[in-house]
């Protein structure tokens, strides 16, 4: 029975396997295992132990755009396709899967005595009768595109397809922390996570175990109270990031998306917290209305169009940085081990400076107990001595006293100022450790916090009206944009109009932005639009201007500090939103614990 009209292409194996285990989630299954050979290009098994088929079924679901996942009672109504909930339409994935490969289907419904097997080699059934297993479906794909020979050639390396179908367990296993999965390659267990894990645990399993340490977990909501749009998931610091953007896990409605507009958002909320060249790891998982989102604008189901796409992007952008303004104080903690092994490292020949003047202090203590029978006005002996100490003990740190004790980890968790070292770190002592500072980078984030908090409290809306309106020539296409957007962009301080098909009037700007280079200003946002949809990257473009301004004016490298303005530095960063950081996403601080610290003297 033809219901979908249906363009799955099964392109390699980790397509192949993607579709078989989502008809698993669907059939209800809570116990997943996938088992490879050669990366998938020898075989794919997948066992569940969902809800199962019957033979009739099972010749149904082989059928050509034949679906068994509509329900009945939504059939020949408008919209059905906008209800479905299901991760995707069998009847589109095993013909496919059937016609390029040899396809072998078992299963039992848990109603049955007995299961049912269906064998298929590329197109033709060869086979079929009982089989004896457990409730649930295993399936078995051997040899794709054997017959096919066009389609074999442009296959990778079984390393290369083995890691794609890495790639797919890992997104299908963070989506549903209810299921349990079992993966394996060659006879190798690649991982095995159990069924109804908190969903922190899972992704810090799949990701990376510290990950967890590194985080802060994120849950938030926006729209009508009846059908809101919802945001969980678990968002690494901006101080734990990577190289690439391969460690961002974006779902929608339970399903693993690739959407240019979600990580568009995600580095909007991350802006003025990461370099340009490092990204952010995180797993964001959205719950939308099943009308207010589109998943099948494209074929494999990994983009999707959102009916309020504004919205969702204001939920994640607000609700990343809403979540790392409450957890960002912290820093990635654990110091490398390349660092520790440096810090346990011996010097070798030449002597340093440092062992010169420890050899110079017991020298003169020496020479201060058992002074030599010799007149009281300075030898030349002596002289030399005193002139080599000046030049060897010119101190390169500071400090001044301070308490006696360090004060208490819960209501100074940054500890107190001991001193200050290359007139560039502060040196503090925790209840728990020793904390190193980098006085500007974290001088830098607290300047910045400032201006944003008074851009707030004066009201970031509050313009400054152009002496002389200026006229920004843009093409016509970023005239229109910024003309439909000239409303909100009013609401933020930046009145525009149009001026004619392919210019604009700026008749004032956000007091934050006084001095900005208009032209650049609107081109950027007449970007944002075309990229985004809406205008609303202007408080993303303020946070950029102000974290210029805060750079230029923080406390620089190279000045001392009394101790009193180091203890301020750090009672002021115990108070700061995202603190842990400075506006270019390095580590304002770093601290090693009192157990790093005996380490390095051997007591461990």
């Amino acid at each position: 029975m033809n219901r979908i009209a249906a363009g799955e292409v099964v392109e390699r194996p980790a397509a192949a396997l993607k579709e078989i285990v989502e008809n698993a989630i669907d059939a209800g299954a809570r116990e997943i295992s996938v088992v490879l050979a050669g990366g998938g290009l020898e075989s794919i098994e997948v066992t569940d132990n969902g809800c199962g088929m019957s033979s009739e079924e099972m010749a149904l679901a082989l059928e050509r755009h034949a679906t068994s996942k509509l329900p009945v009672e939504l059939v020949g109504e408008e919209g059905a396709i906008e209800q479905v909930v299901t991760l995707g339409f069998r009847g589109e994935a095993l013909p496919s899967i059937a016609s390029v490969a040899r396809l072998t289907i078992e299963s039992r419904p848990a109603d049955s005595a007995q299961g049912w097997k269906r064998v298929t080699d590329h197109g033709e059934t060869i086979a079929e009768g009982p089989a004896a297993l457990p409730p649930g479906t295993r399936i078995r794909v051997e040899d794709v595109f054997a017959r096919v020979p066009a389609r074999r050639k442009f296959l990778r390396s079984a390393r290369s397809e083995y890691m794609a179908c890495h790639d797919v367990m890992r997104r299908l296993a963070m989506a549903r922390p209810e299921v349990g999965f079992r993966f394996e390659n060659d006879g190798r267990r690649i991982f095995a996570v159990q069924p109804e894990e908190s969903l922190e645990t899972r992704v810090s399993r799949l990701v990376a175990r510290e990950l967890a340490d590194n985080a802060v977990s994120i849950d938030c909501a926006r729209g009508p109270v009846d059908a809101p749009i919802r945001l969980t998931g678990i968002a690494g610091l901006p101080t734990y990031n990577r190289g690439v953007a391969d460690h961002q896990y974006l779902f929608v409605n339970g399903r693993p998306v690739k959407d240019r507009l979600l990580t568009g958002a995600v580095r909007g909320a991350y802006a003025d917290m990461l370099a340009r060249d490092r990204h952010a790891v995180l797993a964001l998982f959205l719950e939308v209305p099943p009308s207010e989102v589109d998943v099948n604008v494209h074929p494999a189901k990994t983009e999707v169009r959102f009916r309020d796409a504004a919205l969702v992007r204001s939920l994640i952008v607000g609700g990343l940085r809403d979540a790392l303004s409450a957890g960002d104080r912290r820093s990635a903690q654990q110091p490398s081990a390349q660092a520790m092994a440096a810090w346990q490292s011996e010097p070798v020949s030449p002597p340093s400076a440092d062992s010169l003047s420890l050899a110079l202090r017991e020298q003169r203590s020496m020479f201060a107990s058992h002074p030599p029978a010799m007149p009281r006005h300075d030898s030349p002996a002596q002289t030399m001595w005193r002139d080599m100490e000046t030049a060897l003990l010119e101190p390169s740190a500071r400090a001044e006293a301070a308490e006696a004790t360090a004060p208490d980890a819960e209501e100074f968790p940054m500890g107190a100022a001991r001193g200050q070292i290359a007139e560039t770190y502060i040196v503090a002592e925790a209840a728990d450790g020793l904390v190193i500072v980098d006085q500007h980078a974290a001088h830098e984030r607290l300047t910045l916090e400032r201006l944003r908090t008074a851009g707030a409290e004066s009201g970031v809306s509050r313009a400054q009206a152009l002496l002389m309106p200026e006229v920004v020539e843009l093409d016509e296409a970023d005239a229109e944009r910024i003309e439909i957007a000239a409303e909100k962009l009013g609401e933020l301080g930046l009145a525009v109009e149009r001026f004619g098909p392919d210019a604009v009037l700026v008749r004032s700007l956000p007091a934050a932005l006084s001095g900005a280079n208009c032209q650049k200003l609107l081109q950027d946002i007449a970007d944002d639009i075309a990229k985004n949809g809406e205008a609303l990257l202007l408080g993303e473009k303020l946070d950029l201007v102000l974290a210029t301004m805060a750079c230029h004016g923080s406390v620089r490298a190279g000045r001392r500090l009394s101790v009193a303005e180091m203890n301020a530095l750090l009672r002021e960063m115990e108070r700061t939103p995202r603190s842990g950081q400075c506006n270019h996403g390095r580590p304002t601080w770093v601290k090693l614990s009192m157990g790093d610290v005996e380490k390095l003297f051997g007591r461990h």
